[in-house]
């Protein structure tokens, strides 16, 4: 029987013979032409990982993770701030993205099919999916920054939020429409209105795939950097209980001190990067683990 997965390679058709030498070759350099940069694609991701792992693991020590972010042209220190600032923006972020992603995901899904209103959203969340994430910060800043009389974390955690909807709403709509029809119809024959068959029946056989979307927007906005230059900025501090003034962060503390004359400031930064890629890389790993199993099912 043939292999007819998506991930299987392509078969040549048996009158592959009869085809001319022309186009045989053409399709042979195609062939060497993906090839080579595929191959130049994993070796300037993996020089990238290596050069991270050197400079970064040889910055990395207890004093790193218990310490705040020094001053100028001062030794020692760690990022201890920065992590935890990074943990609540993030939170934040998504605790505010995710019922907002969720319910819009399951009316494109499940309330909108065909109507006018879900093609209107969804060509905006695609807008917002791709819209640059300077922009997004910028908007946030004349949006909650003057307001509030100056920068804070909960204008970081709105510009978070904002980036993490499309991926949320996109994921969503995908995994509910994964479901079979049979299953809804099942439940709206013993009588269950269309909000319990949605929540006990959709919700339930996609939610590996709708947290699998929320890890991926995790995933995503642990990383940004220029959102949070425009509304958390940073700080070498502890945060204040209530979010205002500036919040250390990881990506815009990364962004400072990479530019920074002094070389415990740059080592430090190389640290932060190490920290924060290997966060994102284990999200996404558990989220690609969590997608897989439902796939399977």
């Amino acid at each position: 029987m043939n292999d007819v997965s998506p991930n299987a390679p392509l078969q040549q058709p048996q009158a592959w013979g009869r085809v001319r030498a022309g186009r045989r070759i053409a399709d042979r350099a195609l062939k060497v032409v993906c090839t080579l940069f595929t191959a130049l694609g994993a070796f300037v991701l993996g020089w990238i990982l290596l050069m991270l792992l050197y400079e970064g693991g040889s910055a990395l020590s207890l004093d790193v993770f218990t310490h705040v972010t020094p001053g100028p042209g001062t030794e020692g220190g760690g990022i201890a701030n920065a992590i935890v600032g990074s943990f609540i923006l993030t939170l934040l972020g998504i605790v505010v993205a995710t019922p907002v992603g969720v319910l819009a995901g399951t009316y494109l899904a499940e309330y909108g099919k065909g109507s006018k209103l879900a093609e209107v959203i969804r060509f905006v969340n695609d807008i917002l999916l791709a819209a640059p994430s300077i922009l997004i910060g910028l908007f946030v800043y004349t949006l909650m920054v003057p307001p509030l009389g100056g920068y804070s974390g909960w204008a970081g955690g709105v510009a978070l939020a904002i980036i993490a909807v499309p991926v949320i709403v996109r994921t969503t709509e995908d995994m509910l429409r994964l479901v079979p029809g049979s299953l809804r119809e099942a439940g709206a024959a013993l009588g269950a209105p269309m909000s319990t068959v949605i929540i006990h029946i959709g919700w339930r056989a996609a939610r590996a795939g709708m947290v699998t979307g929320i890890l991926l927007a995790t995933a995503r906005i642990a990383g940004e950097t220029a959102p949070l230059l425009f509304t958390a900025l940073n700080n070498n501090f502890w945060f204040r209980p209530d979010l205002m003034g500036g919040v250390s962060n990881l990506p815009v503390m990364i962004y400072q001190f990479a530019l920074a004359p002094y070389e415990n400031w740059r080592s430090l930064a190389w640290a932060g990067a190490l920290v924060i890629t290997l966060s994102i890389l284990a999200l996404s790993v558990v989220a690609r683990l969590l997608l897989k199993k439902d796939l399977a099912r």
